[in-house]
């Protein structure tokens, strides 16, 4: 395989070292043990090259000790341009998916050091402290106090030891690839090929190597998997391929079964020992590996406590030798092997066997070194080229490290926990939620691996690693440490889980899960053992608890405190801006963390709730206090809070429905009240719109010319002005978002009830009652028998009758035809907008908010009770809405008639009423007149919308029927009908109704035939015999009324004595005309000109005293006789019915 980036990088940076120091640059190099001129052996990939570049330039003085440190303090920065303007950097993040700045104050700066050489004593950077101000009130702005900076990256170290030699990562990452080659080479694994070999050796392990998909392989073949394994991990471990061959070749030569047990310095002494110098490239390199093999040694073997002052001094001594290769190099071969032998014997001496399990013995010298080393290994299953994922030999490469089980002193729970450790890190690098389910996993592994031996158990436990709980450290053993270790990281995330997973929502109840695996019963009085399964459901409900207490607490803070650094410009009150991110915040809590939480604490909803109405109640409360009027930041502060309040109410009863609970559970909440305050400003904001929208109508109306507003719409203007500020009215009334009582609606649907009922009294009042129907109507003309003369006599001169006044003719003027179709229209409008208006306030309504209660006390809301509301709003809604249509009905029948009137009586007057059979049927018949009805009726209708076309039609119809009617009887002396004309004015009254019927497009046939009825009726009394007439007029004659009073033009009865005279008056008869000059002394039609009068003769003197003198006619003996026995005949025949 080719060699990755980073060996190549390395392998740049130390012949660029190598180069600088060799090229006699350096004129001074300053070591712990001294100046010297020389170079000595460094290890270069310890040395910042920067610093050794700014060493040259100011003279050439190099301190190692310093070159060392800066290399470390900068690997923990982002690589760095040296431009002149110092501005330039790279960045470990993508700036472009980080979004804007945060607005926030940026929280201090805590300097930590990830080496690890570094003590883990020190305060563990996951540790999280909530110190959070109580909340700070706009007027007094000061800095809230951050949560302490948490690492997010890998975890340096769950509390091992120091490494007082300085090893560095790449030390142990290499020591570590030599043990396990060595104790592969140990069990019998074949760790060195030759190319010519033919023959490949057995081994003990191969079975145990055997993975599912290897069952199926030769001898052959699995001594080639092994090759194509090891050499995985070589470069996983980014070891050279020079280096490698020289390790496995002394590990096949050296380690083999002499031993009982392998050990990690026998391991590294045996290196020293076979390892020569020409098996490196370089003298350089081969000084540097010497050197780390001899500073392994002294991290193991130095540190122990049981080492006499002499042996220590020997051993520092005889490694100072190897360390240094001058005088180690000049030491013959037996020389140098008696060293390796001495220092082999010091350290056999100290070793501390605690117990034996299964052939492997259980030393705890040097152990941080050792867990170091087996941590290095497990990382090499993790791919180089692409971060954090495992590997597809993973399972094969953790059963060749588990070869060095015996020699690194690990077992199985400490390999799982281990394991866990490193897949935590990983995850914490990369964010892949995989990798949380394995660390998982193997925790999960390590607690349910039973330690049936004691001395197992107490060698788990003496490999004590430090942390710090609170204000002091303390010593734990290995699992508990790293179960700590990965606590806190979680306690970090968890108190504030609305931050760390709102965006990443999958992880949640890993991490939760991870972190109940892992805790431990009490923190705070750092009693630090692992809990057990009796203890864990109640203090995982109080941890759990404890989560949520802080995480809402935290939430609220971070949100309050974004809202008050915002400038004060931006017109939303922060009340509003705080309601909307809390509703979030629910939001997420009912759909992400309550579900999660539920399964180990219930209540998680029920206190998410409580805690959020409280925070934010404290803020709205004096702000409610405060409020007096609906202005636009009051309704807005009301409504957002009303919502907020819904949604934690949500929150808290689903909870209470879900799991059952009742107290002490449900806290005493204290609602905000929202319905109450709001009522009555709402109720004061109605009434100020009612006024509003009164003086806007009266506006409009005084504007209104009377004009369509085009050929679709041909309503007037003023109505839709109406319409449009009612229903305006309406939207911001169901905006305001409040909660809403049946008084609200009564009191819009008053408002809008008087606002269309003062406009339609307007429009009624167009009419007025100085224009009345029956000024259009003609005078009606004196009453005259008809009388044929060939004499020409004296026109008697008629008394001009007073006309209308002026103001009652401007205003028949002034109703047009025109502007009556135009109001009709708006009237028709009005219907039409009443059901709209009906069915969106219907809808709105029902959508209005209902609050569930807080606590399951009070009953929900039945169904008869609800029933019992929709009723309540649906009488008001008929009472409203059916009152305005009935007046709108009213004002169109009314406005209808008076342009059926107008157009026949006023428009029409001069065509219809005065020609039609003046001077006698046959040249004034009906067929001249109705060109004139159909143009007019055209007009009309394309005034009138369609929906009112059939009842403007309807009325033209009536108000002809009574133009025909006034022709029948009062159309003056110029009219008299003989019998032979009455056959033809029935035939033009079958041509009026066809006429109107129009082939069945017009109205129906029966309708037109019952308003005719009258007209029909009327002229079947003309084609009775004048005897019969005269005789009804005298049975009616007992019944006229005496008084003086004006009669109209249209008869009440047909056989009334009004009716019946005229019908003598109108008809071409001699008999008729004798019987009223004889009794009435009514004069003859010839003494009369051809005209109308403008006064009706019937309200005149001589009418009435006509009338009273009829009732008091005294007949001849002869004719009285006659005339009682005809009254006798007309009292008997109407006897039954009168009974």
């Amino acid at each position: 395989m080719e060699p990755s980036l980073l060996e190549r990088y390395r392998s740049d940076r130390r012949k660029l070292l190598n180069f600088l120091l060799s090229s006699g640059l350096i004129k001074q190099v300053r070591t712990p043990s001294g100046c010297s001129t020389s170079t000595p052996y460094l290890d270069l990939d310890a040395l910042s090259s920067d610093y050794v570049l700014d060493c040259i330039k100011s003279g050439g003085v190099l301190d190692i000790f310093e070159a060392s440190r800066k290399y470390h303090e900068e690997s923990f920065y982002p690589v760095m341009i040296h431009s002149q303007s110092r501005n330039v950097y790279f960045l470990l993040s993508d700036c472009n998916s980080s979004g804007p700045p945060p607005q926030r104050a940026p929280p201090p700066r805590y300097w930590t050091s990830n080496h690890t050489s570094c003590s883990s004593s020190q305060q563990n950077p996951l540790i999280n402290e909530n110190t959070g101000d109580e909340y700070v009130t706009k007027g007094a702005r000061r800095p809230v106090k951050h949560l302490k900076p948490v690492e997010t990256a890998m975890l340096s170290s769950f509390g091992l030891p120091f490494l007082n030699s300085g090893l560095s990562d790449d030390d142990l990452r290499e020591s570590a690839y030599e043990i396990l080659i060595a104790s592969m080479a140990f069990a019998g694994v074949e760790v060195y090929f030759l190319e010519d070999r033919k023959k490949e050796k057995g081994s003990r392990i191969l079975s145990r190597l055997k993975s599912k998909k290897d069952k199926g392989y030769s001898q052959s073949q699995l001594g080639e998997r092994h090759e194509q394994l090891i050499d995985t991990i070589r470069i996983q471990m980014q070891i050279s391929k020079a280096m490698d061959t020289c390790i496995r070749k002394s590990s096949m030569q050296f380690f083999t079964r002499t031993y009982e047990q392998i050990d990690i310095h026998q391991v590294l002494l045996g290196l020293l020992n076979g390892v020569l110098k020409y098996d490196f490239l370089n003298e350089n390199s081969y000084m540097r590996w010497k050197r780390r093999q001899a500073t392994v040694l002294e991290e193991l073997l130095c540190s122990s406590a049981d080492l006499s002052t002499t042996d220590l001094l020997t051993l520092k001594n005889l490694l100072s030798k190897i360390k240094h290769g001058k005088e180690w190099e000049s030491m013959s071969h037996y020389d140098r092997s008696e060293a390796i032998l001495s220092i082999g014997k010091i350290a056999s001496k100290m070793s501390s066997r605690v117990g034996a399990q299964g052939g492997n013995i259980f030393q705890t010298e040097g152990y941080h070194v050792k867990l170091r080393l087996y941590e290095r290994l497990l990382f090499a299953v993790f791919d180089i080229l692409e971060e954090g994922k495992l590997i597809a030999e993973a399972e094969e490469i953790l059963l060749l490290i588990k070869l060095t089980w015996s020699t690194l002193g690990i077992t199985q729970k400490m390999h799982n926990a281990l394991y866990g450790w490193v897949l935590f890190q990983q995850f914490l690098g990369t964010d892949d939620p995989t990798l949380l389910e394995f660390a998982i996993l193997q925790v999960q592994k390590a607690l349910a691996v039973q330690m049936n031996d004691e001395k197992e158990d107490s060698y788990i436990s003496s490999l004590l690693c430090s942390c710090i709980c609170g204000d002091k450290e303390s010593h734990l053993g290995l699992l508990e440490a790293i179960f700590f270790s990965i606590s806190i990281w979680c306690d970090s995330k968890l108190q504030d889980y609305h931050l760390h997973f709102s965006q990443n929502p999958s992880s949640f109840k890993k991490v939760v899960t991870l972190a109940l695996a892992v805790e431990t019963p009490s923190i705070e009085g750092c009693s630090l053992e692992v809990s057990n399964c009796n203890y864990l459901n109640k203090f995982a409900k109080q941890k759990l608890k404890t989560y949520v207490q802080g995480s809402v607490k935290a939430a609220y803070k971070r949100v309050a405190y974004t809202i008050d650094v915002k400038p004060m410009t931006e017109r939303t009150n922060p009340l509003v801006l705080l309601a909307n991110e809390l509703k979030l915040m629910v939001e997420k809590e009912l759909a992400v963390f309550c579900p999660v939480l539920h399964d180990w604490f219930p209540a998680a909803g029920i206190i998410s709730a409580s805690m959020l109405h409280q925070l934010y109640g404290e803020r709205l409360k004096p702000f409610l206090k405060g409020v007096s009027c609906l202005s636009e930041d009051v309704r807005s502060v009301l409504s957002a809070a009303d919502m907020l309040e819904t949604y934690l109410t949500q929150l808290y009863t689903s909870s209470c429905k879900e799991n059952r609970l009742i107290q002490p559970f449900i806290p005493d909440i204290d609602l905000y009240q929202i319905g109450e305050i709001s009522r009555p400003i709402i109720l004061d904001w109605v009434i100020a719109q009612h006024e509003h929208i009164l003086d806007w109508t009266g506006r409009a109306f005084e504007l209104e010319d009377w004009e369509p507003l085009s050929l679709q719409q041909k309503q007037a203007a003023s109505v839709v002005e109406v319409f449009r500020i009612i229903n305006e009215t309406v939207d911001q009334f169901f905006r305001l978002d409040l909660p809403m009582h049946i008084t609200h609606l009564q009191a819009l649907l008053s408002v809008i009830f008087h606002s269309l009922d003062t406009y339609l009294l307007k429009v009624v009042n167009l009419l007025g009652s100085a224009v009345d129907k029956h000024h259009l109507f003609p005078s009606i003309p004196p009453l005259t028998r008809y009388e044929e003369t060939a004499i020409p006599i004296i026109k008697k001169k008629l008394v001009e009758n007073p006309v209308l006044d002026e103001f009652t003719q401007n205003k028949l003027k002034d109703l047009s035809i025109s502007k009556l179709c135009v109001i009709l229209n708006t009237l028709q409008y009005i219907q039409k907008q009443l059901d709209l208006l009906e069915d969106g306030i219907g809808k709105s309504w029902s959508l209005v908010k209902r609050h569930p209660s807080w606590t399951e006390e009070e009953p929900p809301r039945t169904l008869e009770t609800a029933q019992a509301l929709w009723d309540e709003s649906a009488e008001l809604f008929v009472a409203t809405f059916n009152s305005i249509r009935d007046c709108t009905g009213d004002a169109i029948r009314k406005f209808s008639d008076f342009t059926g009137l107008r157009v026949v009586f006023w428009d029409l007057r001069d065509s219809f009423l005065l020609c039609l059979y003046r001077g006698g049927v046959e040249g004034a018949r009906l067929d001249s007149v109705l060109p004139h009805v159909d143009s007019v009726l055209n007009h009309v209708c394309g005034l009138v919308d369609d929906a009112l076309r059939d009842i403007v039609v309807l009325s033209v119809c009536r108000g002809f029927l009574e133009g025909y009617i006034w022709v029948l009887l009062n159309g003056g002396p110029s009219r008299a009908f003989s019998e032979s004309d009455v056959v033809s004015m029935e035939d033009d009254l079958n041509m009026f109704q066809d006429f109107f019927v129009a082939d069945g497009e017009g109205l129906p046939r029966s309708l037109v035939h019952q308003e005719a009825k009258l007209a029909q009726q009327i002229l079947s009394l003309f084609s009775l015999q004048t005897e019969t007439i005269i005789r009804m007029l005298m049975f009616a004659g007992e019944n006229i009324s005496t008084t003086s009073e004006s009669r109209t033009h249209r008869p009440d009865c047909l056989e009334d004595s009004h009716t019946l005279i005229r019908i003598l008056c109108h008809k071409k008869d001699s008999e008729a005309s004798k019987f009223l000059k004889r009794h009435y002394q009514l004069p003859s039609s010839s003494e009369y000109e051809d005209a109308t009068t403008q006064e009706s003769i019937l309200g005149s003197p001589f009418i009435s005293d006509l009338l009273k003198r009829s009732a008091k006619f005294h007949w001849t003996e002869k004719g009285h006789s006659s005339f009682r026995l005809i009254k006798k005949k007309f009292q008997k025949a109407t006897h039954g019915i009168r009974e």
